[in-house]
């Protein structure tokens, strides 16, 4: 579902080179659940930017699907990451005027999704959302935040889920919502990437991929 070979990524900072990650290489199957972890500034949101389709490396190859999206021109990259991957952060990135079914109903705006309002209030009803649909952003608790980010991740059926520290802000019970999410989307055959300080949280995963100075650390 996911294939990184040989992937590295420098920026220039104060005048100095950053190499934020240094020929890593990482695969990631249908039906897996991927933990990535390691040091502040070792690279690991980095490395879930160039898996998304947001970063492109300065070297290596991404094949999502078996497609390689850094070749496509910019508007067909867009549609691509639209249509193949879901992201989840930690700081939710909802629109702060937008309802709730509205920040739910946002990624058919880049990919036509027949279905779109049918399938957003799904994912809101199974989010425990239906009585929040027309709130916005600053009515929400926080777990119902992350709870309508995730929902939004899901809404074009991505292949590919990415999640960056998505149980950081959050108290036992809404993480767990979130965790239990993520592993049921790997196994109903989604791959899941999943970007976390939390040892137990990286426990949940069916493999963790640890990483030190911009490198695989086996």
């Amino acid at each position: 579902m996911l294939e990184l070979s040989n992937t590295s990524k420098s920026y220039q900072m104060k005048g100095a080179t950053v190499d934020a990650l240094r020929d890593v290489s990482l695969c990631v199957n249908a039906g897996e659940f991927v933990a990535v972890q390691g040091p502040s500034g070792c690279g690991k949101s980095t490395l879930l930017a160039i898996a998304g389709v947001l970063l492109a490396p300065d070297n290596g190859t991404v094949r999502i699907c078996g497609e390689d999206p850094y070749s496509l021109a910019p508007d067909a990259q867009a549609r691509f990451r639209a249509t193949h991957t879901g992201f989840v952060f930690q700081q939710f990135h909802l629109v702060p005027y937008l309802s709730v079914l509205d920040n739910v109903l946002s990624p058919s705006l880049a990919v036509r999704l027949p279905s779109a309002q049918a399938r957003a209030r799904e994912l809101i009803e199974q989010f425990g959302l239906a009585g929040r649909q027309h709130h916005v952003p600053s009515q929400l608790s926080t777990g119902e935040r992350q709870r309508v980010a995730l929902a939004r991740a899901l809404l074009n059926r991505p292949k590919l889920l990415l999640a960056d520290e998505p149980t950081g802000n959050l108290d036992p019970e809404n993480a767990e919502i979130i965790l239990n999410r993520l592993t049921v989307f790997a196994q109903e055959g989604g791959a899941v990437l999943l970007v976390t300080h939390d040892a137990g949280i990286a426990s949940r995963a069916q493999r963790i991929f640890r990483m030190k100075e911009g490198r695989h650390e086996p």
